[in-house]
């Protein structure tokens, strides 16, 4: 099973826990003014998930065949042109983030039993496995533009920790006595989103130096996620105020609702250094487009 970012309540040696007392956000909530880029998948494919954007445009996600029924990465450039991706010995495939020197993070699930998970770089051609040591499943999220990664991996059959990779050592995120924490993006001063779940509710968090921020959506039934986070401290991420994520951009103790016209409902997943957002517009469950915008 994957872990998609957009949607964290999809339930699934040797380093330090951060057990620091967290900080908890109270905000206000508005609606943001956005200019929307959109676009489709490519002929013969669905959009099955819009993740991250890059500091160069590049939008990253996965697209589903629609023949096949397989699931590939693709990157889509500013320029309007996909890329599709499967990892080697793979039955499916995302990208979750990137960097805009052509850095790629995602995540694979493997053909062969037991078909655990397994993180990746990808640059070029150039494929880097990465598992998290003696897990049986590790999922790769998010690189900033230094090549520090983020990611989740398995403790046990019943605890999923997050994790950050800097020149090879690993830091182990887990927010206190949380089954599951997803670290979902990191920018380049090392501050990392993302999210833990509780039960059936989804909790936000900024987590810089081993301190956790809370960040959580106002009565949101089933909480909050965060995908992303720049480097002048905006984030963006979901909330699950029903049965449909809703994506936000936050900054400032202020939610900014991403809205766009005629549309179900619309997720974040992520934004960049310029604070272009990426994400997904739902018209019905199957009949979404692709989208970039600038939000204020």
């Amino acid at each position: 099973m994957s872990l998609p970012r957009n949607f964290a309540l999809v339930v699934i040696a040797g380093f330090a826990i951060a057990l620091f007392l967290p900080l908890q956000v109270h905000a206000a909530t508005e609606k943001a003014s956005c200019t929307f880029n959109t676009f489709a998948a490519p002929k013969g494919y669905s959009l099955s998930v819009v993740n991250g954007v890059t500091d160069d445009g590049t939008v990253v996600g996965q697209l589903l065949n629609n023949t096949s029924l397989q699931t590939v990465g693709f990157t889509y450039s500013s320029e309007g042109v996909f890329t599709k991706y499967a990892a080697p010995k793979s039955l499916n495939t995302w990208f979750y983030g990137g960097n805009s020197t052509g850095l790629n993070a995602g995540t694979y699930q493997a053909n062969s039993f037991p078909a655990g998970m397994h993180g990746f770089l990808l640059q070029g051609s150039q494929f880097t496995a990465v598992n998290y040591p003696k897990a049986t499943n590790t999922w790769l999220y998010g690189v900033n533009q230094l090549g520090a990664v983020v990611g989740s991996f398995s403790a046990s059959q019943t605890l999923t920790k997050g994790f950050m990779l800097v020149n090879g050592k690993y830091t182990t995120i887990a927010y206190p006595n949380a089954p599951i924490t997803y670290a979902q993006a990191i920018n380049d001063n090392g501050v990392v989103a993302g999210a833990y779940v509780s039960g059936s509710v989804s909790t936000g968090f900024i987590w810089e130096d081993g301190k956790f921020t809370l960040v959580s959506y106002p009565k949101a039934k089933y909480g909050t996620s965060l995908v992303g986070v720049n480097n002048s401290g905006v984030a963006a991420g979901n909330h699950f105020s029903g049965d449909f994520a809703y994506g936000f951009i936050y900054e400032g103790g202020v939610f900014k609702n991403i809205v766009y016209s005629g549309a179900k409902y619309t997720t974040a997943g992520g934004i960049n250094n310029n604070g272009l957002v990426s994400g997904q517009i739902f018209f019905t469950q199957t009949d979404t487009l692709g989208y970039t915008a600038v939000c204020q």
